[in-house]
């Protein structure tokens, strides 16, 4: 497991901005839709971390497309809805299709073909997402990326203390396939994606 420190007070100016511009008109930006671009983005140097371990073959299959596991809570217990090739989605129809995926689980209307097939999954509680949190790999999944809640926090910058929006990630790996060195480079790079969420629109 890793846990890393995101700023994420750009990420949440530029999305309270593009929700006040889009409103009504778009899906509504939550924090979820960046993490699930930067995962997208990230992949793409870190192909080895979008894959599947075969335990029985042990086999491991890597995965041109990005299929993100939503983990999702319901009345039923946890289910993990797929966001299918999350790499071509920009950022509100991420936000769209994620909030459609949670209510089909949670309303049970998931079909079958929608809750199976991811090759990365990412979590979140939301508010209750505490500080840090240790997420249980979703196998035959390598990773599983951990929201954690957002908070403001003094923090110190240019000799003086700031206020500023920090969340952390908590993620796991395999560690049979990915070592402790790929990992934090690979969350890493997510981190810088989103302390600069401006690089995820480009191409969107």
């Amino acid at each position: 497991s890793y846990i890393e420190e995101i700023d994420v007070t750009a990420l949440d100016e530029l999305r309270k901005q593009l929700n006040a511009k889009f409103a009504g008109s778009r899906a509504k930006l939550t924090v979820l839709p960046f993490v699930v671009a930067a995962l997208a983005h990230a992949l793409h140097d870190f192909p080895q971390v979008n894959a599947t371990y075969d335990d029985d073959r042990e086999v491991v299959s890597r995965h041109a497309a990005v299929h993100v596991g939503i983990a999702t809570q319901t009345s039923s217990g946890l289910m993990v809805p797929v966001l299918f090739h999350a790499e071509a989605l920009d950022l509100w129809a991420c936000a769209a299709e994620i909030l459609r995926l949670a209510e089909a689980a949670r309303q049970g209307t998931a079909r079958r073909e929608e809750l199976s097939g991811s090759t990365v999954t990412v979590t979140s509680l939301g508010d209750l997402g505490g500080i840090a949190t240790t997420p249980v790999i979703n196998r035959p999944e390598l990773a599983i990326i951990g929201v954690n809640r957002m908070t403001i926090r003094p923090v110190w910058q240019d000799g003086q203390f700031v206020p500023r929006t920090m969340m952390n990630l908590s993620s796991s790996f395999d560690h049979r396939i990915i070592d402790g060195y790929e990992a934090a480079q690979f969350i890493r790079r997510m981190k810088g994606l989103l302390e600069a969420p401006a690089l995820l629109l480009v191409g969107n």
